[in-house]
Order: C-alpha cells, then structure tokens, then sequence
C-alpha cells in the first residue's frame, strides 16, 4: 500500500508519516519548503514538493497512492473561516480524484466542534459549518460519501507530544505572558486528550481496515478538567494558580478565550471496539510535566 499524506512535516502529520512506515506502508508526503523536505526524506518518505491549496498537486498525489490520509490545515486563527472554506475545497478537489476508485481518503476534523451534555460519541454530529466553520470539513467529507467516495473523518482531541505547538504551549505562553497559570471559573470544563503517536495509529487502522463506520475519535482520556492543566503549568513555572472571572479571562486568553473555557467531554468506545484501537502513550497531565518546560 502507498499513501499519500498531507500535511506530511507538521505535528500529527508527521507521526502519522513515520507510523505508517513502521507498519511497512510506502508514504508520499506533501511539504512545502525544503527543510521539510529533508527531514520527511530522512524519515523514508517520499516527497511530493507544493502547496495544499494547488488543485493540480494534490490530485497528482491522490491518483498516485492507494489511500489519502489528510492532515493540512492552516491554523492561522485570523482568518479561521477562511482556513475551514479553504480545508473544504481541498477535500472536494480530493473527492473528484478518487470518485469510482473505493480509495480510502481519511480528513481530519476536531471533537471541540461539538457540544453535547453527555459524552461526545462517534455519533453525533455538529451544528452546520454557517455557525461551526470547522464543520466544513465534515461536511465535505460526507458529501465526498454521497458521491461513492470511501471517506473518513477522524476527531483530534487535544493533541500532544513531543515538538508541540498547538493548544498546550499557545497557554503556557499565555501564562508566561501574565505571571500567572489561569482558568475560568471553577476549571472544570474538560479537554479531552491523545497523544500524538496514538492519533497516528488510528489513521493507519482506518486505511489498513476500510471499516463501515465513517467517524471515528483518538481520544485516549475522555476529559481533561483545565484546571489540572493550569494547575500543573504551575508547578512547573512557579506562575501562580488563579481563577479567572470572563473579564479576566478574556484580558488573560485574548482570542484564545474559547477554547481555554471549552467544555468537550468525549468518547473513543466505538472506536477501540470497531477499530482495536488502544492508546497506550502516556497521558496529558504526565507528558506536560515531563516534557514541556
């Protein structure tokens, strides 16, 4: 099998990239700059050179493999909606190419896009991409499903590991930036969490097994409460722990605000049971202790 993967240097992408590998999989990575190149190259990857946003590029990459595993996507939040739109093109542009062809293709969206007052399932679906832009990608996907296509959708939680740059480290600075490790509230909304190696596993069993089920979630701990995340960033830093009012909160967030008060309590069962799927790295509060200061 060959696989063509998005997204192929960055951090989810690139255990996904070395995952497949080590289960004897060919691996066509998509990068953009050369310093990208020669590190996914040294990974034993090959390397498909353009952007994510070039129709011509990504199908060429699409035609040539046996599945698609895609985790692009620009997180540059001041221009969200715009990044979700751009997010649904690529997937529709991927539809075309694979449409007659029984291809996996595998994108990637959020569990934080939904709101449910029990456990988040594999089930449940979000609100319209007209209030959640994130939805777009969802949407897409099941669109590319109504054409024939063997589309997937996989619900990242809260992802971390080693070389981290997303939610975590966007909080220590934000702390660092205050002099205090904050929450809001009472600290008990939940996120909820996997370690990067485990996504990339998950990826790897939807394309080695096809499944029935359309969505699925790596999600190792169900929910997080922020305030043990804030408690820990701490512990480490010596910041002191503080709770925040929505005033304070949003002086200390900024336009991160709503994800540091998201509450998105969720479930893998459906996954382990369907996939044998089983997270076995260590957990959120450990590796942020461990690994991130």
């Amino acid at each position: 099998m060959r696989v063509f993967v998005t997204g192929a240097s960055g951090f989810v992408g690139s255990a996904v990239v070395n995952d497949l590998i080590a289960a004897g999989i060919e691996v066509l990575g998509l990068v953009r700059s050369q310093a990208s190149a020669e590190k996914l190259k040294d990974s034993g990857a090959q390397i498909l050179m353009g952007d994510i946003n070039d129709p011509e590029i990504i199908r060429k990459g699409a035609t040539s493999c046996d599945a698609v595993i895609h985790t692009a996507f620009n997180h540059d939040f001041s221009r969200y909606k715009e990044s979700c739109e751009d997010d649904r093109k690529v997937i529709e542009i991927f539809t075309d190419a694979l449409i007659g062809t029984q291809k996996p293709l595998v994108i990637t969206s959020g569990v934080g896009i939904l709101r449910s007052e029990k456990a988040i399932t594999e089930d449940d679906t979000p609100t319209s991409s007209a209030s959640v832009p994130r939805a777009a990608s969802e949407e897409a996907a099941l669109e590319a499903r109504s054409k024939g296509v063997n589309a997937y959708i996989v619900r990242l939680p809260i992802v971390h590991g080693k070389d981290d740059h997303g939610f975590i480290p966007i909080v220590i600075g934000m702390d660092k930036e205050n002099g205090q490790s904050g929450y809001i509230g009472d600290g008990l909304n939940r996120w909820p969490g996997v370690h990067r190696e485990d996504a990339a596993s998950l990826y790897r069993l939807i394309v080695e097994k096809q499944p029935e089920q359309v969505v699925f979630h790596p999600i190792a701990e169900e929910g997080v409460p922020f305030k043990e995340i804030a408690r820990v960033i701490s512990e480490n830093t010596a910041f002191p722990l503080k709770s925040l009012t929505e005033a304070e909160a949003e002086a200390h967030f900024t336009w991160f605000t709503h994800f540091a008060g998201m509450d998105a309590y969720a479930s893998s069962e459906k996954t382990q049971n369907i996939l044998g799927w089983k997270p076995e790295q260590i957990g959120l509060l450990e590796d942020l202790s461990k690994n991130y200061f």
